[in-house]
This record gives structure tokens, sequence and C-alpha cells, in this order.
């Protein structure tokens, strides 16, 4: 069985790394924060270039953090991407703020800036822009978009961390970014995790505030916060896997070349576009199928497993059908969702890490292609 993603083969890779790393923890009787997490968020800075990165306990969390951070009151708007995880839109309705869905640009998937553009209204407060698929959006038009309206910026990174857009590195382009050390991610450790990062003190002291309950001195509790904290064994896990990230990412480049050079003779299967200045973490190798039904069926033949991301857009989840803002928001632009709504009609992901074989499954997709 061809394993999506290969945590495994990493595993044993880095055994002994791991063994040390997690023992070392659990001597210690350090098990949330300490030295190990220092350490880590150290290192996410330095390799950023940005001045905190605060690790947490999600993904999740860091957006939920970022949308406190920022002040974001109920009955807010927050335009985000119709196509993506539900995190973003989750997090701004769960604040009791409104998510706006901008559509994508139909080859790189990437959110729209012309799309948010047509979305800004009075109550509009922010942008959750999504880095899909391991490549950064369009922040220079985003960015311009978001001085020009008043508007902040966040940078969902949380597939992209470790990728670049004309050199500069990913989790430096909102006023806060964040990331997901979940399992899955190009970076991930044994469990949930997640970080912020952000050029602006002020940002950062509330960030830490919220994250740890409100407070910086046991007790005594300033704001209402939460308990987001990364615990000390998924820092040490992370800090290994850390070692040999630029390696992983160099493998992972090499096996979407691959798959590009396989697909790139194979009619109706188009590679997401990577736009020009982007690098990519490929967190998912995704694919646009014209007919998905029958390359579903050639890769269930071939013994190679897949995953629909995403089935549908996000303006179309049961949750959210209570906003009426949903078809006032739709209907901002002709065009709005459409890209959004075939690229879930189209989308395929395949096996992608840096263990995975990509030589055996394109073997076996010529025999069925």
């Amino acid at each position: 069985m061809i394993p999506f993603i290969n945590v495994r083969a990493q595993r044993e890779a880095y055994l002994k790394e791991f063994q040390q790393a997690e023992n070392e923890v659990l001597d210690s009787g350090c098990f949330i924060g300490g030295p190990v997490v220092q350490a880590l968020e150290s290192s996410l800075a330095e390799f950023t270039g940005v001045k905190h990165a605060i690790t947490c306990g999600s993904g999740t969390d860091a957006l939920t953090i970022a949308l406190l951070a920022l002040g974001l009151k109920p009955g807010d708007e927050v335009i985000v991407p119709d196509f993506t995880f539900i995190a973003p839109a989750e997090c701004v309705m769960r604040l009791g703020g409104i998510p706006k869905f901008a559509d994508i640009d139909a080859e790189t998937l990437q959110v729209s800036a012309e799309s948010i553009e047509s979305l800004i209204g009075e109550k509009t407060r922010g942008i959750i822009a999504v880095n899909l698929f391991g490549q950064c959006a369009p922040y220079a038009e985003i960015r311009k978009c978001a001085l020009a309206n008043g508007l902040w910026l966040i940078e969902d990174s949380a597939q992209a961390f470790g990728a670049m857009q004309n050199s500069i590195p990913a989790c430096t382009f909102g006023d806060i970014s964040i990331t997901s050390f979940y399992p899955a991610k190009p970076l991930g450790c044994y469990g949930d995790g997640g970080a912020l990062f952000t050029a602006n003190d002020e940002l950062a002291q509330r960030i830490r505030l919220i994250s740890n309950h409100g407070s910086q001195t046991r007790y005594i509790h300033e704001i209402c916060g939460m308990n987001s904290r990364l615990d000390a064994i998924q820092a040490a896990i992370l800090r290994v896997k850390f070692r040999h990230f630029k390696d992983e990412l160099k493998k992972r480049n090499e096996n979407a070349r691959k798959y590009n050079e396989f697909f790139r003779a194979i009619p109706g299967i188009v590679p997401q576009k990577i736009a020009e200045g982007n690098t990519s973490t490929y967190a998912q190798y995704t694919v646009l199928a014209e007919d998905r039904a029958t390359f579903l069926k050639q890769l269930e033949s071939a013994g190679v497993p897949y995953c629909i991301h995403y089935p549908m857009p996000l303006h179309t989840q049961p949750c959210f059908k209570e906003l009426a803002q949903v078809c006032e928001s739709l209907s901002a632009s002709q065009d709005c969702a459409s890209n959004a709504t075939v690229a879930c009609q189209k989308v395929v992901s395949l096996p992608m890490c840096a263990f995975t074989d990509v030589d055996e499954i394109i073997a076996r997709l010529k025999k069925v292609m």
C-alpha cells in the first residue's frame, strides 16, 4: 500500500534523533513551555527573519489568536478565500465576525486580489489570505488593497512554511502570519501545534497574553485569553525535523518535477500552476482533472491513494447557510466564486512528501492511463 503521506518512513529515518529529543523532554519534567519551546521559537524567527515567532496549540488556534489580537468584533466583516480549508472562515464566524468569500485564480488556485477588492465594504476590517497547497498568495496586490482601504492582513501559511515569494519567506507578509504543525504539514509534529509571526512588538505581546489566559504574571489576568501553548515534546519533535527541513523541501520539489513531467503528456490533467516568483513546499501536489471520475478510477485501479482538497466551496458549507450576507457577497462580482466552484469539481491531490516514491506511482499510472 502506498501511503498518502509517509510519516512512518520519516520517523524511521530520524529515529535516534527523535528518541534522544523525546527522552530529554521526558527526563526534564518540563512539559509545557520551557527551554525547548523557546529554542524552537528562536529557530522559527531566524528562519523567517521575523522578529517574533510565538508557538501555540494549533494552526486554528493561531488564526483565532490573530483575530483577537487584531481586535475583531462581532459584526465585523473579514474577507477569506472561498476555496480552502474551513479554518479561516470558521474562526471569523466563531468570534462573531462575518466571513466574505472571495474567488480564486483558476490556475494558481490562490485567492484573487481583484475578488477581494470587489468585496470590501463599510464593515470590512481585514483580509485572511491563504497560501494554498504550499505557495504564497499574490501579496503585492493584496497588501496594496489592504493599505488602500485601511485593512489588516493575516497570512495563513499553514501549508506553506518554507515557501518563498520573490526571495522573501512565507510567514512575513501579514500584520500577523500563522502556520500549522499538524502532522500532515511539511513541518509537522506528532499532534496539533501552530505558530504566529509578527514584526510588531505590541501585537506580539498581545498574542502571548491571549495564548496564556491573558496572563504575564501567574494569577494576574490582564485580559480574557485562552489556553493555547505548544507542548515541549512537540517542540522537541519539530526541532529534529527542522534540521532536515531544507533537504526535505528539495525532495518535495524533485517529486513535484517528476509528477509535472509525467502529467505534461496526459491530456485533461493540469497541475496547479506555481506563480512566477513563487516557490512551493508542495504541502499537497494537486492537479485539475477535466474528467475527475475517470481519473479517480484510474488511481484506484493503480492502487494510488488520493484526496479531494476541497470538495465544495466554503460558501456552500451547511454551517454558513445562516449568513444572509453570503448571497450579497457572491453577487458583488459576476464571476465571484465561479473559479472556486470549478476547482472543487476538478481538484485531486496525489501522495506527496519527502519520502514518497513518485517513480513507483508513475510506473503504476503508466499501466492504466
